[in-house]
């Protein structure tokens, strides 16, 4: 946290109106200079659940590290300094994660709290679609498309993230990159359908103005455990959709040293031209496609469910033959 302002007193409110009360809170204050640091000292003093930490500005990463390290319960729930938890909140994920033991990272529904800048409907977009992955199996299915959790919603299993390392420090978002090594770790996810959260939205978000959270990083985290895994052994790619997600996917993966053999379309004005050297063919070409992963780049509502409706009737398998990118 850094100089949070105003919110920090109604996020702090509604942790200690929680109904779970056997809880801990490890504030971590990143160098604010507006008082923040002060708020924080004045509840701890009146409330021994909160402790406070403090330094010079290191960062969000190193923040989160710190907090793990002295974090001294089982489960850890993440929280930013300007949003509001509903009370009920780390009574209902606690009791999730305590009831399935192997559930590891366990998210809740969000409502956007504030006002986006104007024109902005991209967050709105992000907060309904991310809301609609309930289990397991829907998260990982998506997520090569975006992050499937809120970070500030998540509840985790301590031991598992101190077993991942925690939090990586590097040019790019550390809670997308958490969850893509959690899934290569076999651990697995969950939502609750309840909105636990309100979710504070404004122009100044790390997300719209730190390059570590531009498109271009999370493309890159992708590319690198694609590389890993589906794309190891030299494995040649086809895109389906020939629009700019589809032609952002080319260049990056060509650029990694990756081979695209082709684009498959439906649109008949696309059809048969070249993009970048690659042919774009139509779904009567796909057959003949064999041995190659298939990316899903496409962004229009629908496109996405259809391409896996096709993709399956042409014996194309989800998660091994056919993957769903943005």
């Amino acid at each position: 946290m850094r100089d949070a302002g105003p919110a920090l007193q109604e996020c702090l409110a509604s942790l200690q109106a929680q109904t779970l009360t056997d809880f801990e809170v490890v504030a971590v204050d990143d160098g604010s200079r507006e008082g923040s640091r002060e708020a924080l000292a004045t509840v701890a003093r009146q409330d021994s659940r909160f402790r406070v930490l403090g330094g010079p500005p290191r960062g969000l990463t190193a923040a989160l590290n710190a907090a793990l390290a002295v974090a001294r319960s089982p489960l850890l729930a993440r929280m930013d300094a300007d949003d509001v938890a509903h009370p009920d909140r780390l009574a209902l994920q606690a009791q999730r994660l305590q009831g399935e033991p192997r559930l590891a990272i366990l998210g809740c529904r969000v409502r956007l709290l504030g006002s986006p800048p104007a024109g902005n409907q991209g967050m709105r977009a992000y907060v309904e679609w991310q809301n609609q992955l309930l289990d397991h199996e829907a998260m990982v299915r998506d997520l090569f498309v975006e992050s499937p959790l809120v970070h500030p919603s998540v509840m985790m299993k301590a031991e598992d993230l101190r077993t991942l390392g925690g939090y990586r420090s590097f040019d790019g978002p550390e809670d997308y990159d958490l969850w893509l090594r959690a899934q290569e770790a076999g651990l697995r996810f969950g939502k609750l359908p309840q909105v636990l959260l309100e979710w504070r939205d404004s122009a100044a978000r790390l997300t719209r103005r730190d390059p570590r959270y531009a498109p271009e990083r999370f493309q890159a985290l992708k590319l690198e455990v694609l590389g890993r895994r589906h794309l190891r052994d030299g494995r040649p790619v086809v895109i389906w959709g020939a629009g700019p997600i589809g032609k952002s996917w080319a260049r990056a993966l060509r650029s990694a040293g990756h081979r695209v053999q082709a684009f498959v379309e439906v649109d008949r004005k696309k059809i048969g031209q070249r993009i970048g050297g690659v042919p774009v063919l139509d779904l009567e070409a796909v057959p003949r496609l064999s041995g190659c992963l298939h990316l899903a780049a496409v962004g229009q509502p629908g496109a996405r469910a259809r391409i896996r409706e096709l993709a399956s009737s042409l014996g194309l398998l989800e998660g091994v033959d056919l993957l769903a990118v943005a």
